[in-house]
């Protein structure tokens, strides 16, 4: 039947489609509903990096918020690797085997004695072949073959010689190509060319799960830098909550107007918008941390980072990073097997760029039985009737245009592929070299905000102490209180920042798989994923990954704590310190009215113990 031409787009309704089962998900954790009832998650960095591997099926990477799928499985190098089998193919022994049987009747004229002079009669002949060929390819491209058949045919009506008659043949017959086709290198370079194939794409695998791992490590360091953040903003916070609570008893004194309390409020409110975005960028780094490992945003609670950061300088020698990424980087050792790979399709178009020369050469047995018209059956022996040939068959296109073309196209695809080499190389040294600068300028500046921490300490604890007696303004006091915030924001991110750059330069040798103690079962017993799917159980279930050597150190405290984070607002709560001696010129804090310094001292040493236990509760200490 003949269809008509296809005009149009035939679709089906998505809801015609086989459903896919959904996992069971909860809402997530937000800002305002942070406790989704799951139990929180304890991780080290070690950990992480296992369950990533666990979940590695497909194969994510980090991508701010969010992780995206490389498109790499661990299943395509076991698919990669079938292509050897197949090239090996061609040197598989052949059997074919053709057995039918057939009835032919043919009528036939003949003269009669009598009138009308002719008649017409047939003859039946049944007929059986049995005929089968075994041959095999060896590496040289020579083709042996063995070949055998059977004839049995019945001829009725009729006399003859031998009827039914058997004849039967063994022939055995060699092809040798002497140039197109001929030579181990040019019948072995389909199968070194699977071979390679297969090797890039292990390498390319590998190079994915290397991404995988500094993807979870730089996750898990952006989680602790946003906790660290996290808790630097709820000091803010409550420093601020503290200068706004001495604003309004000050007001009362009658020491500030409404406008300076004002100001305190704007303040406070902003440093609690800025509390909320840090809040939320914690619990978007926790589910961009989960993306990448595989779990569900929904299966855990808080997720709290139990590996501090390393803050030892680690120097490198340059050589040795450069040294180390030519030989382990997997984009460079793909790049390297790619004109392998073309080498041998070189020696591949070289050979087919020569003309068809064949040398054949056969040996055959024929043999005849059948039954005489007396009775008795008769036959030849096994080798009395044989036939040989011997020969040579030449063809070729007359200019070779095409084939010789082809060999230069390869030759010009090795040339450009050891230019991406060296670009592959170039490459690599700059991104070592970016690398090298991050890891001197992130751990430059960790010690600078240190410094930097401990001067925005001291200033606050001045500022807020010369604020307590009225001898400052009120912003003097929230540049401060930014500072220090600043500050200890800083300090955690160039320290994250630092920690997850080491795993970069590791990931731009090409040996960061190598220094957390991981290894593919290809690399340690030459297997090739999948083993095998017996009940839907496959790799990587079959053959889930072992722990990985621990790296990291554990603690059993979060990992922000490193940071030493001490709240200054406990020191604010006190007694202000005794004054020295203060000149009268200070003595404005409020415009038109002046204190003596006794009265200045014993009013603000006075203490709201009341206000300051209210405001303990509402923002109580993480």
């Amino acid at each position: 039947m003949t269809l008509p031409e296809q005009r149009q787009i035939a679709y089906r309704s998505p809801a015609s489609l086989p459903a896919t089962p959904l996992p069971t998900y909860s809402p997530p954790r937000t800002v305002t509903n942070p406790d989704n009832g799951q139990e929180d998650l304890h991780l080290s960095l070690d950990e992480a990096i296992h369950i990533a591997l666990a979940n590695a099926e497909v194969i994510r990477v980090l991508g701010g918020f969010t992780a995206t799928s490389t498109g790499s499985t661990i299943y395509d190098p076991g698919i990669a690797n079938t292509s050897i089998d197949q090239a090996r193919g061609q040197f598989d022994p052949t059997l074919s085997v053709n057995n039918t049987f057939s009835q032919n009747e043919q009528p036939n004229g003949f003269f009669t004695p009598g009138p009308p002079g002719a008649g017409i009669a047939g003859t039946q002949t049944e007929t059986c072949n049995l005929d089968a060929t075994l041959s095999d390819k060896n590496a040289l491209g020579g083709t042996a073959a063995y070949r055998l058949g059977v004839t049995n045919s019945d001829i009725e009506p009729g006399l003859f010689p031998l009827n039914p008659q058997v004849r039967t043949f063994n022939e055995l017959s060699y092809v040798q190509p002497l140039l197109q086709g001929g030579g181990i290198d040019a019948n072995i370079a389909p199968i070194l060319i699977a071979s390679i194939e297969t090797e890039q794409s292990f390498f390319r695998f590998k190079g994915s799960v290397q991404q995988l791992v500094r993807s979870t490590i730089e996750g898990y360091w952006a989680l602790v830098f946003a906790r660290t953040d996290l808790w630097a903003r709820q000091q803010q916070v409550e420093q601020l909550m503290e200068a706004y609570r001495r604003a309004e008893a000050s007001q009362k004194r009658g020491l500030l107007d409404a406008a300076d309390v004002a100001q305190t409020s704007v303040a406070l409110a902003s440093f609690k918008a800025n509390l909320i975005s840090a809040k939320a960028n914690v619990l978007q780094r926790e589910g961009a941390l989960l993306n990448v490992l595989g779990i569900s945003p929904t299966d855990v609670g808080e997720v709290i980072p139990t590996t501090p950061p390393h803050k030892g300088r680690i120097d490198f020698e340059w050589f040795q990073l450069v040294s180390l990424a030519e030989q382990y980087r997997p984009d460079i050792v793909e790049l390297k097997l790619i004109i392998e790979a073309d080498s041998q399709r070189v020696i591949s178009a070289e050979n087919f760029a020569q003309p068809q020369l064949d040398a054949v050469a056969s040996y055959r047995w024929d043999g005849l039985n059948g039954k005489t018209p007396s009775g008795p059956r008769i036959g030849t022996g096994g080798d009395e009737y044989t036939n040989w040939t011997l020969g040579v068959n030449f063809s070729v296109p007359l200019g070779l245009r095409q084939s010789r073309a082809a060999v230069r196209q390869q030759e010009l695809l090795v040339l450009r592929d050891r230019a991406n080499l060296e670009q592959g190389l170039h490459s690599a040294a700059h991104r070592l070299a970016l690398s090298t600068r991050n890891l001197d300028q992130y751990y430059e500046q960790y010690e600078a905000y240190i410094e930097t921490r401990t001067a925005a300490e001291i200033n606050l604890d001045a500022q807020y102490q010369i604020y307590r007696r009225g001898l400052a303004i009120f912003l003097n006091v929230l540049q401060a209180i930014t500072d220090w915030g600043n500050a200890v924001s800083s300090e955690a991110q160039a320290l994250a920042q630092y920690n997850t750059e080491l795993a970069t330069m590791e990931a731009e040798t090409g040996t960061i798989l190598e220094s957390h103690g991981i290894r593919f079962v290809e690399e340690r017993f030459a297997f090739v994923g999948p083993l095998g799917c017996f009940h839907e159980k496959c790799y990587p279930f079959a053959i889930s990954p072992t722990e990985n050597e621990p790296r990291y150190p554990v603690s059993d405290k979060p990992a922000e704590d490193a940071f030493d984070l001490k709240s200054p607002i406990e020191d604010h709560k006190k007694p202000a310190r005794p004054l020295p001696p203060i000149e009268d010129e200070y003595l404005n804090p409020t415009p038109g009215k002046s204190l003596t310094p006794d009265e200045l001292r014993e009013l603000l040493n006075e203490e709201n113990s009341d206000k300051e236990s209210s405001i303990r509760n509402l923002f109580p200490s993480p």
